[in-house]
């Protein structure tokens, strides 16, 4: 009896021990395989090289897919839609494309300072700033410059200037209003920028002598009288809505001059003065100029495709395969 007794109990723990191997293979099957199996893509190489200069001065020899990566990665959230990414990606290789050698690196095709050329990041410092996300967005901003390989925005069949900025006020600028210069393609035009803009309203304060004092360091002309109310005179908005240029002091200066005195996050500004305070209140990052990237991922989310995107903000421009004679031009 007792040796039938102990053969019933091996007997149901062999079918315990089974049941839970099934269950747990069952468990295993059922996992996101992504989130075993996720793997790091490997990016195509271009075809074309261009010389970078780094912030300390090196020259370095580099695939444009390698180069429009970083670009990517330093100037969009990796959180974005993957169409705003896309957009991005075409807008950056039209940008290192068009642009060439100045005065500031007179021995590489572009910079990784934003205020020359375009921002850049290695890959590395990127992933080390994502943290747990960092394989899926290394992978969003690989798909975003391969699945646009060559594709570049065109206007009556040259590159364009594909300037971009963070954030808009609703609309975006016309160049001509910003910087004097009258470019077709770039023309004010709506901008959907979305909820969750980063400091999309912000407001920068003075007392009157700090405000007397920043202008005058600027503008050494400027006179103030004994009343501060009266300093400020005759301030005229583009279309867009951003300030074109306004009279402080009895001197006049852009809304671009007015931006750069006060360290202001966009032109897009009103102006207020009470109780011996100056205040700015401020909509939007950015000169407003071409694309706007929140923007561009607003139009991502209600379903727009890159060269949607692209041909909404850059008026009249096609999206095609870039020429070959573009890739010649870019490295002698």
């Amino acid at each position: 009896m007792k040796k039938i007794i102990g053969v019933a109990i091996l007997a149901a723990a062999a079918v315990f021990v089974l049941a839970a191997l099934i269950h747990q293979g069952q468990k295993q099957e059922n996992q996101d395989p992504q989130v075993e199996t996720q793997q790091e893509v490997a990016l195509p190489d271009s075809g074309h090289t261009l010389k970078i200069q780094g912030s300390d001065g090196q020259i370095t020899q580099m695939d444009l897919n390698q180069y429009l990566w970083g670009v990517v990665a330093a100037e969009m959230p990796a959180s974005f839609h993957e169409e705003a990414l896309k957009a991005q990606a075409v807008a950056a290789r039209t940008y290192a494309l068009h642009r060439g050698k100045t005065n500031n690196h007179p021995d590489a095709d572009l910079c990784t300072d934003y205020r020359c050329c375009q921002a850049w990041i290695a890959k590395d410092q990127a992933q080390s700033n994502w943290g747990d996300k960092a394989i899926e967005y290394t992978n969003k901003i690989t798909a975003a410059v391969a699945d646009t390989a060559n594709q570049v925005i065109l206007y009556d069949g040259q590159l364009i200037d594909a300037v971009f900025h963070s954030s808009s006020a609703s609309a975006t600028q016309d160049a001509v209003e910003v910087w004097g210069n009258s470019v077709p393609y770039l023309q004010s035009v709506t901008s959907p920028e979305g909820d969750g803009v980063p400091d999309y309203e912000s407001q920068v304060t003075f007392s009157s002598q700090e405000f007397k004092d920043k202008f005058s360091a600027a503008q050494p002309d400027a006179v103030f009288g004994n009343d501060p109310a009266a300093w400020v005179t005759d301030t005229q908005r583009t279309t867009g809505g951003s300030v074109h240029s306004v009279t402080i002091g009895g001197v006049t200066v852009t809304g671009t001059q007015a931006r750069t005195i006060f360290g202001l996050r966009s032109a897009t500004f009103t102006l207020t003065y009470a109780d011996g305070t100056f205040t700015f209140s401020v909509t939007g990052f950015g000169h407003g100029v071409g694309m706007s990237q929140y923007g561009a991922d607003a139009m991502a989310e209600e379903g727009k495709t890159y060269s949607e995107i692209l041909q909404h903000y850059y008026t009249g421009v096609t999206v095609e395969e870039c020429p070959a004679e573009f890739f010649k031009e870019a490295t002698p």
